[in-house]
């Protein structure tokens, strides 16, 4: 039996052996609504390494049962900071040379496979609401724009979902 499913307890004794990403990632949520996509937030950012979610505008926060609850309990150690005023942190992130790039189908969009970025460059990801994506003013604010191919007759996905997709991207 060589190729069995794993265990957690098998997962964590590999902890030591798992590779760092070979970028710093933080992930910028603005307005998004539902407390399970949040949770995924979380989940995908302890997955991948993610160094901190700056949660801001409708966004919902820890402590909350459904954010808990999808999130896995990783809202509990993956840093996170709720910030008033997502211009002042991108201002603030670009002063430390970190890139903002917004995840968002935009006419200057850059299709997510063709994003070539230096291997050390900070990144802040971008994320909007579910229902109208990232504001203007952020898109304004944005060093670059990315979205991911679309193959089918929507021109979206879940926020979570995307999230998923192009934080993998950044980090392969």
């Amino acid at each position: 039996m060589s190729n069995r499913q794993l265990e957690h307890t098998d997962h964590l004794e590999g902890q030591d052996k798992k590779k760092k990403s070979k970028r710093q990632i933080s992930l910028l949520a603005h307005d998004i609504t539902v407390p399970m996509n949040v949770g995924s937030l979380f989940r995908i950012s302890d997955a991948l390494g993610i160094e901190k979610i700056y949660l801001s505008g409708e966004t919902p926060t820890p402590p909350n049962n459904k954010i808990r609850k999808t999130s896995r309990s990783t809202e509990k150690y993956v840093p996170f900071e709720t910030i008033e005023n997502p211009v002042e942190v991108i201002q603030q992130l670009k002063q430390e040379n970190c890139l903002i790039i917004a995840l968002e189908i935009t006419s200057d969009s850059i299709p997510l496979q063709e994003l070539k970025l230096e291997q050390d460059q900070k990144v802040c990801l971008v994320l909007g609401s579910e229902n109208t994506g990232v504001s203007q003013e952020l898109l304004e604010l944005s060093d670059i724009t990315t979205h991911i191919p679309m193959l089918g007759k929507n021109s979206s996905m879940n926020v979570a979902t995307a999230c998923g997709i192009a934080v993998y991207g950044l980090t392969s």
